[in-house]
C-alpha cells in the first residue's frame, strides 16, 4: 500500500494528476526477477497539470468538469477496495454508450454511502474516504496522514509493510 502512496504522491509532487487511477494500471515486476517486489504505474494518458506552469496556480475549479489531487485519492482508495475484495458496486454496469456508462458510474459511486462501501473493512477505509472526499479542490492533501491510516490496520494485524515481500512472490508457479 505504501508503495502505491509513494507513487501518487510523487505523480501530485510533479504538478501532476493522472486522472485514470485502477487496478489496471498498477502492474507488478516479474516473479523471480531483481523486480518482482516494484509495482509500477503505467498509462499516463489521461494525466495532466494540475497547476499552471507559468503561474504555479492551481488550475480553476468547474463544477463536475475538473478532477485533482483528492479524486485520485479516492480511485486509490477504490483500488484498495477493490483488490481486498475483488470489485466494486459500480462495476459492471451497463450503458448505450460509453458516455452514459460513466455517467452511470459516477452515480453510483456518490449514490453509496460511504459506510456501505466500506462495510466488511477496517474502519480505517471510511475515515479514508471520508477525509478524501471533504478535501477543498485545491487543498492539499495530508499524505502522512493518510498513509498512517492504513499502516495502522497493517501493525494491528501484524504484517510488516516494508519487508518488501508480495503475497504473489510466495506462490509457487508451478
Amino acid at each position: 500500500m505504501e508503495d502505491l502512496f509513494d507513487m501518487v504522491q510523487s505523480i501530485h509532487e510533479k504538478n501532476l494528476i493522472y486522472r485514470d487511477i485502477k487496478p489496471d494500471n498498477f502492474l507488478v515486476g516479474r516473479p523471480g526477477s531483481n523486480h518482482a517486489n516494484l509495482i509500477h504505474v503505467v498509462d499516463f494518458g489521461m494525466a495532466k497539470q494540475y497547476r499552471d506552469p507559468k503561474t504555479k496556480q492551481h488550475i480553476p475549479y468547474r463544477e463536475r468538469k475538473k478532477q485533482s489531487r483528492r479524486d485520485d485519492l479516492e480511485a486509490l482508495g477504490h483500488v484498495f477496495m477493490y483488490f481486498l475484495r475483488g470489485g466494486l458496486p459500480w462495476q459492471g454496469l451497463k450503458a448505450a454508450t460509453n458516455k452514459q456508462k460513466y455517467e452511470k458510474i459516477g452515480e453510483k459511486k456518490q449514490q453509496t454511502p460511504i459506510r456501505e462501501l466500506c462495510e466488511g473493512f477496517p474502519e480505517e477505509f471510511a475515515t479514508y474516504l471520508t477525509y478524501v472526499r471533504k478535501l477543498d479542490f485545491e487543498e492539499q492533501p495530508d499524505y502522512d496522514y493518510l498513509r498512517s491510516l492504513f499502516t495502522n490496520i497493517l501493525n494491528r494485524i501484524g504484517a510488516d509493510a516494508d519487508d518488501g515481500v508480495y503475497d504473489w512472490m510466495l506462490l509457487d508457479p508451478s
